[in-house]
């Protein structure tokens, strides 16, 4: 088995929290986006793992390189890092990393964590992952006959045609034949909205007779976005809460009450704050004097004199409220 993670997008709508970090590299509850993605599929492969293929953009350098290639090692499988230097689609992304295109293959992009029991057909060519949405038009989404084969794919419909929208998990049979339909479109410059689509090379293999399979989630998280990540550590937490660990034993506490489910790392200091529900803090941060509830503070951030809600700041940011010594009548206004 073998996974490929398409991740070369620059990640504009996670700015700023992107312009120095790869957005699949952001942590959820302690761990890297992308980390807890492999993690996840590998404990549902049903087989070992024996490569791992990222598809990156260069300007990502090595020191990224290197972490992805650790994580690939975590789960005992030899990490590949992959160039795609221009955005031309899903398809040409995937195709970047063709020299792991052969055999049973998982393709997931990064920049979306999942639940479920995943099961692998070997009685069909493949199976695409969905969840129904309010809102399909910026989604591939697929049609379905009564046995759950897929009849039809159709990319960002703007009129409705399915509310069941691909999360971007797939599981392929045969790799060499994904990546033969793939190229096929290169070759022939067959694009959709400007972009070569992974939903093509799939109709593609409908067409002369692949049998695809629709497989549910449980809960689809997205990370899109500020909010959706914020969300998304919500949900981890409240899924990991009863692993051991999340709280480190180092760092200073005083006068400090934590609600769980939260993730604090080493030497994270709290002083005279509350911490939680629903928070990440990154090791080495401090909170003084502050209320902290469903946000992700990453490492060696400070915050004093604040209180936060669904807030997301970076590493070594430094958030300073007024600190004040009241004394106001009845029925008075301040700020």
């Amino acid at each position: 088995m073998k996974i490929i993670v398409p991740m070369a997008g620059m990640g504009k709508r996670m700015r700023p929290h992107t312009h120095t970090t790869a957005k699949p590299l952001l942590p959820i509850a302690g761990k890297p986006i992308v980390q807890r993605l492999v993690e996840d599929l590998a404990a549902v492969a049903g087989e070992a793992v024996e490569e791992v293929a990222y598809v990156t953009n260069p300007a990502f350098g090595k020191q990224v390189e290197d972490e992805l290639v650790a994580i690939a090692k975590g789960i005992g499988a030899k990490g590949t890092i992959h160039y795609q230097e221009e955005a031309l689609g899903t398809a040409h992304a995937i195709l970047c990393a063709q020299s792991a295109l052969n055999g049973r293959v998982i393709v997931a992009f990064a920049d979306t964590l999942f639940r479920a029991q995943l099961k692998l057909d070997k009685d069909c060519d493949g199976v695409i992952w969905v969840n129904k949405v309010e809102d399909p038009k910026p989604f591939g989404v697929v049609k379905l006959d009564k046995d759950g084969i897929i009849t039809e794919f159709v990319e960002k419909p703007q009129t409705f045609v399915s509310d069941l929208a691909i999360i971007g998990i797939y599981y392929f049979a045969d790799g060499e034949r994904l990546r033969n339909e793939m190229q096929y479109l290169i070759d022939n410059r067959i694009m959709d909205k400007g972009e070569y689509q992974l939903t093509n090379a799939m109709e593609n293999m409908k067409q002369k007779g692949a049998r695809f399979k629709a497989g549910a989630v449980d809960v689809w998280m997205d990370c899109g976005n500020k909010n959706a990540m914020v969300d998304t550590n919500t949900k981890v937490l409240d899924h990991i809460q009863a692993e051991p660990g999340l709280v480190g034993k180092k760092g200073k506490r005083e006068h400090a009450v934590i609600i769980p489910p939260c993730f604090i790392g080493e030497d994270v200091d709290i002083e005279h704050a509350i911490v939680g529900p629903h928070v990440s803090i990154g090791k080495g941060s401090k909170v003084r004097n502050s209320v902290v509830s469903r946000s992700i503070l990453r490492s060696g951030s400070q915050v004093e004199d604040a209180v936060l809600d669904n807030c997301m700041l970076g590493e070594h940011v430094t958030v300073k409220g007024e600190a004040l010594d009241l004394s106001l009548g009845d029925h008075s206004t301040w700020g």
